[in-house]
């Protein structure tokens, strides 16, 4: 006959395999339908594009960047959708496309 312990046992080791294939159910089921707020990202992606591009050209700036207004009000659409916040239109670029606001050359620092 069997012990008391190894009954325990046995029962342990049963249960054991009893929550990993509930873990392994849950892991691998699917929802049933696609919820409604999946689908807005894919429509700012464009926008979010956009403000990867002038991400790029601001960090390229170096740090004038922090003199740009431009700049600034990029990085700082950048945190509100870092945290979730709504997307905002990106201001417009400044006039002559990537040039900066301030003269790379000639900083005497």
């Amino acid at each position: 006959m069997l012990g008391r312990s190894e009954i325990f046992r046995a029962a342990a080791i049963v249960a054991l395999i009893a929550c990993f294939i509930a873990a392994l159910v849950t892991i691998n089921r699917r929802p049933s339908a696609p919820a409604a707020d999946e689908t807005s990202p894919t429509t700012i992606a464009p926008a979010s594009d956009d403000l990867s591009a002038e991400l790029r050209r601001c960090s390229a700036l170096g740090p004038q960047d922090a003199e740009d207004p431009h700049c600034v009000a990029v990085w700082e659409e950048n945190r509100r959708r870092f945290f979730g916040r709504p997307a905002r239109p990106l201001p417009s670029s400044p006039p002559g496309g990537a040039a900066p606001a301030t003269p790379s050359s000639g900083d005497a620092r």
